[in-house]
């Protein structure tokens, strides 16, 4: 937990809260409260509920956890649910956090959810520019929600290559691709969308709205603006996946039918010497092949063995020669 009082954009230390916040009502409209919570159980939750009067149900919704991406309105107050995302590259996998904002007339609450959720940097940053944490609130809200878009582009750029490796990959005949590495990024892909995606029709709503001053509006619409591009580029990530995916499946069974003519060409040139074979195997008494003889010398040549078995190499070299021409071999 965090807390501190910002005076014309300086950190100041934090008394007891109910005189903080009775000191900041008559003070400066920009000078504001800054409380930072991490994993909170309800109970600590109540030390600052009552305080700074926060709607149940975003109470509710803060205890909890695990939210989906919104912005709520609530008289005075503004809550704001964010989807915090990691990359992380040895596994190329997106790692998902959560940070939760109350923005008040004269107060901020952060509430971080998992690990990949870091408020600490951006504090610091704000701190080294007090310029803008004159401010007020609003300015905390606008970073917070800067930084996490930022994040989204840089995983957008990391998907970007990741997707492109694999779509080479799945056209190179001489790479092999499992299905699994396509079904993870797609994954991946679907939780930035999941993250990004819910957000941009608040944003919207937010940027029209009486919480936010007219002359903070074209920052937070930059914010619009680089998370609707975020989410195009999911969304057309999304899209050629699905694409990739359907022609290595559509590659994978091209080479199955490849195999199976291969397979049933080597089965059919087997056929011919196993039917022969299997005719004169039979031990009949009576077949001519077996007393088909001339006279050479006063001997008799039987010849009917060497005959069958010209037939049957001649068969097969033909159905081979055949088969080889057809593109079945």
């Amino acid at each position: 937990m965090d807390q501190a009082v910002y005076r014309d954009g300086k950190r100041m230390s934090c008394g007891d809260l109910s005189d903080e916040l009775e000191r900041l009502a008559t003070s400066k409209a920009n000078d504001f409260l800054w409380i930072g919570l991490k994993d909170p159980t309800e109970r600590e939750f109540a030390l600052v509920q009552d305080e700074l009067r926060l709607h149940p149900l975003a109470v509710e919704d803060a205890i909890t956890g695990n939210q989906r991406t919104k912005i709520e309105l609530y008289d005075d107050t503004i809550f704001v649910v964010l989807k915090t995302l990691s990359y992380t590259e040895a596994t190329s996998q997106v790692e998902t956090g959560e940070i939760m904002l109350f923005v008040g007339p004269h107060f901020v609450l952060t509430v971080r959810r998992g690990e990949h959720s870091p408020l600490s940097a951006i504090r610091r940053s704000l701190e080294h520019t007090p310029e803008l944490l004159e401010h007020g609130p609003v300015a905390v809200l606008h970073k917070v929600m800067d930084e996490v878009v930022d994040q989204y582009e840089r995983i957008d750029s990391e998907l970007a290559e990741d997707l492109t490796q694999l779509e080479q990959r799945v056209f190179d005949p001489d790479l092999s691709v499992d299905v699994m590495q396509l079904y993870s990024l797609k994954r991946e892909v679907l939780e930035v969308r999941r993250a990004a995606q819910p957000l941009v029709e608040p944003l919207k709503r937010l940027i029209h709205s009486r919480h936010v001053p007219e002359e903070a509006a074209p920052f937070f619409r930059d914010v619009n603006d680089h998370l609707l591009r975020v989410v195009d580029h999911v969304e057309a990530y999304d899209r050629l996946l699905t694409d990739v995916l359907s022609a290595h499946l559509a590659q994978v069974s091209v080479q199955q039918n490849n195999d199976m003519r291969k397979i049933s060409a080597w089965v059919a040139i087997a056929a011919v010497p196993t039917m022969l074979a299997g005719v004169y195997g039979m031990n009949f008494e009576r077949m001519p092949e077996l007393t088909a003889s001339f006279n050479v010398g006063g001997s008799e040549f039987y010849y009917g063995y060497f005959v069958i078995l010209a037939v049957m190499i001649s068969a097969c070299v033909g159905l081979f020669v055949a088969f080889k021409r057809s593109g079945w071999l």
